[in-house]
Order: C-alpha cells, then structure tokens, then sequence
C-alpha cells in the first residue's frame, strides 16, 4: 500500500485557505484538503510575541508527492516563512488511502 501523509498548514483569511486547497486539488498534489474555521496563533517573529487568527489547511497526499505539494505550498503561500508540517498516516480505511493514491497518481 502506498505510503499517505496529512500535511498541515496556516494563513490569514478563509480565501487564502480555499485558494491553496484548491490549487493543490486542481494540482493533484493532494486529493482533498481540510479548511479549519479560525484558531488562534500565538507565536514570536522578528523579536516581538504575536497573536493572530489563522485557518488551518489539512491536506491528504501520498507520501510520493509531499515534495510537489510543499513545492506548490512555498511558491504559493504569502507566509515568509510557512508552516509545513506532514504527519504520516499509520492506519486508515484501506479505500480511502487508496482513493488517496489515486487522486495523486500515486496508485501503483
């Protein structure tokens, strides 16, 4: 079975989110992308301590396509310095995964 990731990232408005999943959908460097309603980001940059609302954006891809969609991420996130972060999948509905592989053209 192909190896699935879930890759994580944040921006700064609904539209931004539904940009990039999008874009990595019509891409098929991820065969479906999660938007989360806003969280808040505690975080320092350039010295000072920052709180901002961000929408989290979950993408599923094969693990065989992770360095198109952060390629696709970097060039399209406005973030200097974005947040990527994938997690592997460990265990799931085998359909799924494999819809997962599919989408991405990862299917064996």
């Amino acid at each position: 079975m192909t190896d699935i990731l879930t890759v994580l990232t944040t921006v700064d408005s609904e539209e931004r989110a539904r940009a990039l999943a999008a874009g990595a959908v019509e891409r098929r460097v991820a065969a479906c992308a999660q938007i989360s309603t806003p969280v808040t980001s505690v975080y320092r940059w350039e010295g000072a301590v920052q709180t901002d609302p961000e929408w989290q954006v979950l993408f599923k891809t094969a693990a065989a396509r992770y360095d198109d969609l952060e390629a696709y991420l970097r060039q399209a996130h406005d973030y200097d310095v974005p947040e990527i972060i994938a997690t592997p999948v460990v265990r799931g509905n085998a359909d799924y995964l494999a819809w997962v592989a599919e989408e991405t053209g990862a299917a064996g």
